[in-house]
């Protein structure tokens, strides 16, 4: 069974108040993207990386490539201009194959479990479209109304939603021919979109997204631990 990763790395670093995008930023002396590439290299090192890149990023990151001599094997397809279609580029180097199988993920999580990666693509094996996720741990409120009232909800009743989202490929090419619509927040909405069902997975807490200068502090604690 052929195993395929999307990388998608088309953000602009503007939550972060910088021009360098966040992908690209130093943790623990490397580029953000290179260390998520090289989690899941580690983790599955004969399935095929496609990392999602802007056009005008593109050659950068070939130098970053040569200047920290990386070299996790990797193909690169131009990005779009939503996630979507940034999905739906990656998605058309994957080649047709009812047996295999398919990871969409964020360039800026470099801290998703192998644990996690694995029992994802085991459900998604069962012909299941997947997500990991978390509980969430806060107490919510939801806005009713223009007037600014609110009231609290169960937490219970949320999930925190992360990536790898793992599919078989039959299923999220299908899924991918559709048009846009701005309710595409994820893959697992596009797919949700054609009546498939999705599965929830247990995620990691140390899964985080990296969006502004607040994660980048919690990045540099949490690399230094991982590596110890």
């Amino acid at each position: 069974m052929k195993k395929y990763i999307i990388i998608v790395a088309g953000g602009k670093g503007l939550r972060m108040g910088t021009d360098l995008p966040k992908q690209f930023m130093l943790l623990a002396g490397r580029p953000v993207l290179m260390h998520t590439l090289d989690n899941f290299h580690t983790c599955l090192p004969d399935a095929c990386i496609i990392l999602v890149l802007p056009l005008a990023h593109q050659e950068y990151w070939r130098g970053l490539c040569r200047d920290f001599s990386f070299d996790v094997p990797h193909i690169i397809a131009d990005g779009g201009e939503t996630r979507f279609h940034s999905v739906r580029n990656g998605l058309a180097m994957v080649d047709y194959d009812v047996d295999s199988l398919v990871a969409v993920h964020d360039g800026v999580r470099p801290f998703v479990s192998h644990d996690v990666i694995k029992r994802c693509f085991n459900l998604a094996a069962q012909g299941k479209a997947v997500v990991p996720v978390t509980d969430v741990i806060e107490t919510l409120r939801r806005i009713e109304g223009v007037n600014g009232n609110s009231v609290t909800v169960p937490r219970n009743s949320y999930k925190l939603v992360q990536t790898p989202q793992v599919f078989p490929v039959s299923m999220l090419k299908k899924a991918y021919e559709q048009a846009f619509i701005p309710d595409f927040t994820d893959d697992a909405s596009v797919v949700e979109s054609m009546g498939y069902q999705v599965t929830l997975a247990e995620g990691n807490r140390e899964n985080i997204k990296l969006t502004t200068p607040f994660d980048i502090m919690i990045a540099e604690k949490l690399v230094v631990k991982l590596m110890s």
